[in-house]
């Protein structure tokens, strides 16, 4: 079965009556990237780390830092396992949703094309939202990764069909291929997004592992 984001990229995490959407934001991306990296962010579900947990909701929160607090301290005292336990699933599909999901059109990129790191290309993302696309910073910071990659990509297109494909066109450096990046998980590296990683770390969590 073909592994299907959620609509707008969003998901919900609930303890009693406290229910938090969370997001998959440009801003939460660049910032959790850089705090942590995708493995240790993988290993801290798998693992129950609370206090990685913790900061990957408080800044994906969609409705700010006050009500993720809020909904943090409403844990206080109980058993996390009970949170954390039916939280993991949400939560790996909230982390995997900050890499972009390949286009439906896209082209396979060859193992051996080069990598670039994740913080050069996420200001490369921002760049194109907010210069190619026009979008305002703030814009630029509330859309997702995959958001910005497809309006561009449309943008490219458009652009392609009034004045022809011959057109000098900047071209971003492409990610692996994600073969390539799941042997960089298991390195210890920064993956590409990696459906089949997901799916395996879904399959573990489930079994309870």
């Amino acid at each position: 079965m073909t592994y299907q984001r959620p609509a707008y990229e969003i998901v919900t995490i609930a303890q009693d009556s406290h229910v938090l959407e969370l997001r998959a934001t440009l801003r939460a991306a660049v910032t959790l990237e850089a705090r942590f990296g995708f493995p240790a962010m993988f290993r801290a579900l798998e693992e129950g780390n609370f206090t990685i947990i913790s900061d990957i909701i408080l800044v994906s929160s969609r409705s700010g830092n006050q009500n993720a607090a809020a909904f943090l301290s409403s844990l206080s005292g109980r058993p996390l396992s009970n949170f954390i336990g039916p939280a993991r699933m949400p939560l790996a599909e909230l982390v995997s949703m900050l890499m972009p999901a390949r286009a439906p059109n896209a082209k396979r990129v060859p193992a051996s094309s080069k990598s670039i790191a994740w913080a050069e290309y996420y200001a490369d993302l921002y760049e194109r939202a907010t210069g190619w696309l026009g979008w305002t910073p703030a814009e630029a910071w509330a859309a997702t990764p995959t958001e910005i990659e497809r309006a561009y990509s449309g943008h490219i297109a458009k652009l392609k069909a009034i004045h022809g494909s011959g057109e000098d066109e900047k071209q971003p450096a492409k990610a692996a291929d994600p073969e390539q990046a799941a042997r960089n998980v298991a390195e210890g590296l920064d993956p590409e997004f990696d459906r089949a990683g997901l799916r395996a770390l879904k399959a573990k969590i489930a079994g309870g592992a």
